[in-house]
This record gives structure tokens, sequence and C-alpha cells, in this order.
């Protein structure tokens, strides 16, 4: 399509144009925000039925805001790198003039629409907003499923419907759909990283207090992490940065590490215990390139992974923390909720003080003895998610849903309980033509170095796009 200045837009899939390149166009206008709008929308339009990504979409509104930045772009004004971007927010932030429904079967008061520090962060760059994408209840839920509002389709299955992961279920479904090139979500136990995974994404994980929580619906108040998607590592990298009030510099690419002797740690234990042998050896030979390339690899077992997930297979602590914020907020609800969420959440009343307590002070002190393991090691590599995406109908009852939920979020988990930040990347197909994340994890607050380690990969292996081709949507 031609633009008002005489320039040919570019479509969001003309050869993984990165969101530097797109902030770039739109301040030589050579490409528009209204342009950019206008591609998300019809691609919006000509998938939605089908994926079921969003909802809430504020297509009329994004098309207002992004007149707005073509207006003041024109006369040299820039609020911020993601000036004229278009974004997808999952349905726990608070968006003014967006219900929120935190995924339930009725939208939250309207004081839930109140911006907190990241959305205020976005729209004063005026990033635009496209819409909220689909959540589980409560954000309660690996899969990605809720039986209020229907699971958004994974769009790497078309003959089947596969799950997209979750809790964060539009957020990647979004960013495969062309409706938006970043996307916000959350993290309590791989509700970032697993939707990112399972969609051949990229996901953050950001350490638990970077970020505020503020405007955001809880899960669990000791758990929780605000988290970006994104099509790349180097889109990823572009939008921390602009999001960060802390981040140092961080580079474009970063083949130089690989080179110089990258640590690499692969824990034998846990992480890869009844792996889909396909995913095993996609993430097995990416560890190989990563070797030939110079990266020093350090087999080792990491401790209190058992023991960790174990507290996390009978609750956690996420699970009373959750059944307190509704008992105290939305008792009303508790009764409505999607059979798979109440499941794990009546069992919380099992859960003595005590006992959660002592889940707690088992959890920080599992925590601070693993991370010792940083020390000596640069990065943890794993698969992100041990199993492919299962197919809608065998996850449909809460007997079938409770293993494979637990399965999904069994490598993703360690980090929240540990207290580490965590990132997944896509590198490959799996036997069931379904992407493959391979998952770095490293010590609190050390994003960056995450980030840098990624690019470095990103540079070997190649983006999305190269290692994954396109979905067939």
């Amino acid at each position: 399509m031609i633009n008002s200045q005489g320039y040919e837009e570019w479509p969001l899939d003309a050869g993984y144009l990165s969101l530097a390149e797109y902030a770039i166009r739109l301040r030589r206008r050579e490409q528009t925000a209204v342009g950019l709008v206008e591609i998300c929308t019809q691609n919006y339009a000509r998938t939605e039925d089908r994926l079921n990504a969003y909802k809430t979409w504020d297509g009329a509104r994004a098309r207002a805001i992004a007149a707005a930045v073509d207006s003041l772009l024109d006369h040299g004004v820039d609020l911020g790198p993601l000036m004229g971007l278009p974004v997808s927010v999952k349905d726990l932030y608070g968006v003014p003039g967006l219900p929120v429904f935190a995924g339930s079967d009725e939208r939250l008061p309207e004081a839930w629409q109140a911006a907190g520090p990241i959305v205020s962060q976005l729209q004063r760059q005026l990033g635009i907003v496209v819409g909220k994408t689909h959540t589980v209840e409560f954000a309660f839920g690996g899969l990605g499923v809720n039986a209020h509002w229907g699971t958004p389709f994974n769009p790497w299955s078309p003959a089947e419907h596969r799950v997209p992961g979750g809790s964060s279920s539009g957020a990647g479904v979004s960013l495969v759909q062309g409706s938006a090139l970043l996307a916000l979500g959350t993290d309590t136990a791989g509700s970032v990283r697993v939707p990112a995974s399972m969609t051949g994404q990229v996901g953050l994980k950001t350490t638990h207090g970077r970020w505020s929580l503020d405007g955001i619906v809880p899960l669990s108040s000791s758990l929780d992490t605000p988290g970006l998607l994104a099509r790349t590592v180097e889109d990823l990298a572009f939008a921390f940065s602009a999001l960060d009030a802390d981040c140092k510099a961080l580079p474009t690419q970063g083949p130089a590490r690989l080179r110089n002797g990258l640590r690499i740690g692969i824990a034998e234990n846990y992480f890869w215990d009844d792996v889909d042998p396909s995913i095993a050896e996609v993430v097995e030979t990416t560890i190989e390139r990563l070797s030939g390339a110079g990266a020093q690899v350090v087999r080792f077992k990491l401790p209190h992974c058992e023991e960790a997930y174990e507290i996390f297979r009978k609750g956690g602590i996420a699970a009373s923390e959750l059944a307190a914020y509704l008992d105290q907020h939305f008792p009303h609800k508790i009764a409505r909720l999607d059979p798979v969420v109440r499941a794990r959440v009546d069992s919380a009343g099992q859960t003595s003080s005590v006992e959660y307590l002592r889940r707690k002070t088992v959890l920080k002190r599992c925590g601070a003895d693993a991370t010792q393991v940083f020390s000596d090691l640069d990065v943890l590599l794993s698969p992100t998610v041990p199993i492919t995406p299962p197919r809608l109908a065998d996850v449909d009852n809460v007997t079938t849903y409770g293993p494979a939920n637990m399965m999904a979020m069994r490598n993703t988990a360690i980090s929240n309980l540990f207290g580490w930040c965590a990132l997944t990347m896509p590198v490959g197909l799996d036997a069931h033509r379904m992407p493959v994340g391979l998952q770095l994890m490293g010590p609190p607050r050390a994003e960056e170095r995450l980030i840098d380690i990624a690019l470095s990969i990103e540079s070997l292996i190649g983006k999305g796009l190269d290692v994954l081709g396109t979905a067939d949507i």
C-alpha cells in the first residue's frame, strides 16, 4: 500500500522488519502509524474468528491515536522509542477506557482500568494499544484454556485446535496473527514463556520486583512478574530498553560473546525428564551449535529442583494467594470459576497457614542455594516446554488437564520459585511441526545479560522466521 507521503508501506511480514526498523521508518515518514494500525486491523479481521486472540479489540481508538502520532511526527515531536508501534495487552493489565475481565465471566470494577506504571510508560511514548488479549481465568493455568470465552487457537496447528499456552494465551497468538508487533503479558510459573514457546515467539520473565505490579490483576503477590512477548530477541531488546527505567545499554547483536567462551550450564536432572524426544533433539542440536561456536558447555546436576517442584505440584504458594484474594475481593466469582481453575483454588483450602509459610521458607532457601551456580556459569539452558502443545480435545476436563498443565509449566516454574529471570526463544520445530523453545535462565536482575546472550544465539541460528518458517494462518 502507498501512504500519503507517496512511500510504500511495509506489511508486518515483510522480511521480519524489526521494531527498530519500523521506528526509523516512522520517523523518516516512510511508514505511517495509521498504515501500521490498518495492517494490524486487516490481519485481525482476516483471522480473528478462527484464532480468538482478543477479549477486546480497540481498533477505532488505535487508529485515532495513530493519526495523532503521525501528526506529531510530521512536526518533529518524538515521545519515545515505542511511539506509533502497535501493542497487544493481556487482559489483566489496566488500560484506561478498556474493560478488564481477567479471564472471568464478567468485567471487573472500573477501578481496574487505571493504568499502572508499565502501561503508563507505554502510553507516554504513544505506543498504540490495539486491544486486550485473552488470558486463563485469573492467570491460573499454563495451557491457555478458558471455559468462559473460548481457548485461542494455536496458529501453528491449522488442522486441529491445539492450545496456545498460558496464561497469556492470546499474547503469542496476536504476534503470529500480525495484529500487534509487541505483547504485554505476565508470568507467575511460565505464563509468558509457555505461550511464547508454543507459538514460536520470544518471551521474557522479569525478576520479581523489577517491574511494578500496580495496575495488574494479581494471581500471586509473591511470584507474579510482568513480561514481554516479541517476534525476535532483537525486538525484545528494543522494547525492554524502552520500558525499563534501569536498563543498561543493550547491544544490537552479540556473536563475540560466544567466541569469548560463554559459560553455559546444562542441568541434566529435572529439566530433561520425560521430554518429547523431538523437542530434546532440537534443543540439543542448538546446544551443539553453541559449543561449536566457542561456548563452554558444563553439564551438572542443579540442586533443589525436585524439592521445589513438589511444592509447586501441591499448589505452591500461588493457589493459597489467589484463593485469599478471591475470597476477599470477588467471593461471588469462586463458584463460577472455570472448572480447571476452581479445582486448584478449592484445593488451597486444605493448605494451612503453617504449611503456606513453610513452603515460602523452603523455596527461599532452595532459591538462594541454587543461585550460587551462577558464580561459575553465565546462563542455564533447557527446553522451555517439554511437551508439544496438546490438542484442546485431549485436555478438556479436569482429569486430563491436570497432568498436561503441570508438564507445560514444569521447566518454567523453577525460575519463578527460585527468584530468577528467564527468557525463551524459538529454535526449531518438533515432530508435530510445532515450535520448540530454548529457555535461558539467569540470576535475579540479570535481564540485560540474558538478552545479550539471547542476541548472540539469535545471531548464530537466525531469527524466528529463519528457524521456524511461517505459520499457515
